[in-house]
């Protein structure tokens, strides 16, 4: 453990080289691609896919007499769910009539644990009253270790007025932390929900939090302390989908549909949704195609509900032009910006190329659609380095520490000012969700999906080769071009 010698942040550096993505999942260790989610009474879960966009009338009964029960469906989507004990259950149901398919609904490890290194900092000086009105976001403690916004020229933006105000971005993820001090100001606490059984949104195991990481990306607060978010005055809605990591193909289904749905029917109400998190597979998988189906209809209900889907790319450093037996959700889903991730090498030594392609980072022109700054931690060696924090002092770490990238987290004992530092493309979508929400602030309300992603492409900065690349598919989002 770390000390340093100057007030009292709790900082947890996090090496989240798979930060948004399984390796191996449909079937990850410790479970089987049989593995469905159970209720109480120890029933398996199942997801009925309809061949129209509503359920039959007919549908509880014809569930029944095929040996299950029919929990819910989702009109509009073309989605039901049911339980059942019979084994037989999948294959008699999917000749229901009005039924396309019926697979169990899996449980995945959508987002990897966090490798924890335990290094705290108790003594970092408080906030930056005295310099309040100067630049927007630039007394945060962590503001100068915070290349991620510097690198989409958000400051720029900033400047020039646009901050995301009025713009509603949902985090479907783990918890979101809502008395942070970095985004209780931002926090739609009304609308934020958990889809997790036994569980609100602003639960979870362990310390890191990865969704209370991401929300801080989007829209940490410019308030003198802390970080601050690509788009600070954004409104972050809380979607928790999972729990260590871990979640239900249902969960993740409801929690799309949830967001994307407007307040005035009972939804969140999103203009855009962030989804750090992804399962790669095998396509000749049991369930595998009918999965990505039914994950790819919820996405398309986001779409025609107007609200913009952005996901990570994964971090399995894969070519996903040449990987046809693979399927990756959600960025390969239906109606999906899928974001992969550039990363700093030796930012703490002086480098300043941002947009190196991280090691991790899958890749692609059929797949990638824009890249974002999501951190590495390849910096070769074993050296410290210490990192100014504002508005006096310093923090010392290993210098590859500060190559990833620095956002709010949990912390032990629910600290309500703890940060963490990440790497993944779990880290570069937020960066993509908050340019986003620059541009539907801008706009003063929602924009079609197409709009927005038009308007992402154009005003990215072309790198790699002309045009789409591999790893940066139109370009590196540009927070200043994205409201010009």
């Amino acid at each position: 453990m770390l000390r340093s010698p100057l007030s009292r942040l709790a900082v947890l550096p996090v090496l989240l080289l798979a930060a948004c993505t399984a390796d191996s999942v449909i079937a990850p260790s410790g479970m089987t691609p049989s593995s469905a989610v159970s209720n109480l009474t120890g029933d398996a879960t199942f997801i009925i896919d309809l061949t129209g966009t509503d359920a039959p009338s007919t549908l509880a009964a014809d569930v029944a007499a095929a040996g299950g029960t029919l929990t819910s469906s989702l009109d509009g989507v073309g989605l039901a769910f049911a339980t059942s004990a019979d084994p037989a259950f999948a294959l008699n149901a999917a000749n229901i009539a009005g039924v396309r398919a019926v697979m169990p609904d899996l449980m995945v490890q959508w987002v990897e644990p966090a490798e924890e290194m335990s290094i705290d900092v108790d003594a970092l000086a408080g906030p930056d009253l005295a310099e309040q009105g100067h630049a927007i976001g630039g007394h945060e403690t962590f503001r100068r270790m915070q290349y991620n916004v510097d690198a989409v020229s958000a400051p720029a933006a900033w400047a020039a007025g646009y901050q995301g105000a009025g713009a509603r971005v949902a985090v479907i993820d783990g918890a979101v932390h809502s008395r942070h001090i970095d985004l209780v100001g931002n926090l739609d606490v009304a609308r934020s929900r958990s889809f997790v059984p036994g569980t609100a949104y602003n639960q979870d195991g362990g310390t890191f939090w990865h969704g209370t990481h991401v929300a801080g990306i989007v829209a940490a607060a410019a308030n003198n302390i802390g970080t601050v978010g690509v788009a600070p005055k954004a409104t972050i809605i809380g979607v928790k989908a999972l729990h260590n990591g871990s979640g239900a193909f249902s969960w993740i289904i409801n929690a799309i549909v949830y967001s994307a749905t407007p307040i005035a029917e009972g939804g969140a109400g999103a203009h855009i949704i962030n989804m750090s998190l992804g399962a790669r597979f095998q396509s000749n998988a049991p369930f595998a195609v009918e999965l990505k189906n039914a994950l790819s209809k919820a996405t398309t209900y986001a779409y025609q509900r107007g609200t913009t889907v952005i996901a990570a790319a994964g971090n399995n450093a894969t070519d996903l032009d040449h990987t046809n037996n693979l399927i990756f959700v959600p960025a390969q889903s239906t109606n999906v910006i899928a974001v992969a991730a550039t990363g700093s090498m030796g930012f703490a030594l002086g480098a300043t190329n941002f947009d190196r392609p991280a090691a991790y980072t899958n890749f692609g022109q059929s797949a990638i659609t824009l890249a974002g700054p999501g951190g590495d931690s390849r910096l070769p060696g074993t050296a410290f380095c210490t990192m100014p924090v504002i508005p006096s002092g310093g923090i010392r770490f290993p210098c590859w520490v500060f190559d990833m990238i620095v956002s709010t987290s949990r912390g032990g004992a629910l600290s309500i000012s703890s940060y963490s530092w990440a790497a993944g493309t779990s880290m570069a979508a937020p960066a993509a969700a908050g340019v986003a929400a620059l541009i539907v602030g801008k706009n003063g309300g929602p924009m079609h999906p197409a709009q927005v992603e038009a308007k992402l492409r154009e005003s990215a900065d072309d790198l790699g080769k002309p045009g789409n690349d591999d790893f940066y598919g139109r370009g590196r989002v540009n927070a200043l071009r994205a409201i010009q």
